[in-house]
């Protein structure tokens, strides 16, 4: 075991290294900074650059930024990652056994190629080659199935216009046809990829988007199903506000929260129904309310006590006035 030069908030923080990004749209690749992270959060495997088409590819240790091992890459590699102000890294199965690295060239030529690492051997098992523009997108827990983004002008930087397509694992070959939302009429889908979580279990992707027009959605991908949906969401006041919301989970991964950074909530998705509700801002103004209407009510009972206590005595003085006490 090495321990990194750099230090560990550089590693695994905030990407406060500045790693190299080297594709737009909808997805990133990246060689450096936080790279991919298990399930459990405790290592990180990264993609570095080692000399001219070399890559060296580390498991870091996240608690004590220790590289536990490494392995040497032929060609220039990256870890995909999606996001605007902190880049989340992409490619690894949730059962921790498979990775898949792109290439640094990324999107832009006639071809694009993906690297699939077996991580408890660590072992090459192939390189894929795809005639066209692609960027990975998602895979399965058990990495049977790569989803991979498919740009409708390859060889182009008109990267805001695409499909995802399906890629067999096992068969080593795409899968016919695009994965889409049925109730959807769109011929490609277009957008920023914004920011993005999965469910525990790893078998479900949810992407917040931004399209051209500014306008945000939730593009829902079921990595075991082959299937896809579409949630449009409300538009903000300000467009740059996307760039601060946060997706997350919760109620064992029924409900899909949009928040920002703050914490300020801002609306929850209920999976599977993909309806839309409004959280409260987490204020308790009803309790308030009750509150102060009891404060008043016992305002009005002591007046009215009080009140009648001054009564009795001027009615009790005037008796002694009279001398009919």
């Amino acid at each position: 075991m090495r321990r990194l030069a750099l230090c560990l908030a550089a590693v695994v923080g905030a990407l406060v290294a500045a790693p190299t990004a080297l594709a737009d749209g909808p997805l990133f690749v990246t060689q450096g900074g936080a790279g991919v992270a298990t399930a459990d959060g405790a290592f990180h495997y990264v993609a570095v650059p080692a000399g001219k088409n070399k890559t060296v590819l580390e498991k870091v240790e996240a608690a004590g930024g220790q590289v536990y091992w490494w392995m040497g890459l032929d060609g220039s590699w990256g870890n995909p990652s999606v996001g605007t102000t902190s880049l989340t890294g992409e490619g690894l199965s949730r059962d921790g056994r498979t990775l898949v690295l792109a290439s640094t060239a990324g999107p832009y030529g006639s071809s694009t190629r993906f690297l699939v690492i077996d991580l408890k051997r660590a072992k090459v098992l192939r390189t894929i080659t795809l005639h066209g523009s692609f960027t990975f997108d998602a895979i399965s827990p058990d990495a049977s199935r790569m989803y991979l983004i498919q740009y409708a002008h390859a060889g182009s930087y008109d990267l805001t216009h695409y499909i995802v397509r399906g890629y067999d694992m096992r068969t080593n070959r795409l899968m016919p046809g695009k994965i889409a939302d049925r109730s959807e009429h769109e011929e490609k889908m277009a957008g920023y990829a914004m920011t993005r979580t999965t469910s525990a279990d790893g078998r479900w992707v949810y992407t917040l988007y931004q399209k051209p027009s500014g306008e945000p959605f939730v593009h829902a991908l079921d990595t075991v199903g082959a299937a896809a949906y579409c949630i449009d969401l409300p538009s903000l006041s300000s467009n740059s506000g996307l760039y601060n919301v946060v997706l997350s989970l919760s109620n064992h991964d029924r409900t899909l929260a949009a928040h920002w950074r703050s914490g300020r909530p801002w609306l929850n998705i209920a999976t599977g129904s993909w309806r839309i509700s409004y959280p409260s801002s987490g204020f308790p103004w009803t309790w308030v309310g009750a509150g102060i209407g009891g404060g008043l009510a016992l305002l009005a009972v002591g007046g009215l006590l009080l009140r009648r206590r001054r009564g009795q005595e001027l009615q009790e003085h005037t008796r002694q006035e009279l001398g009919l006490a």
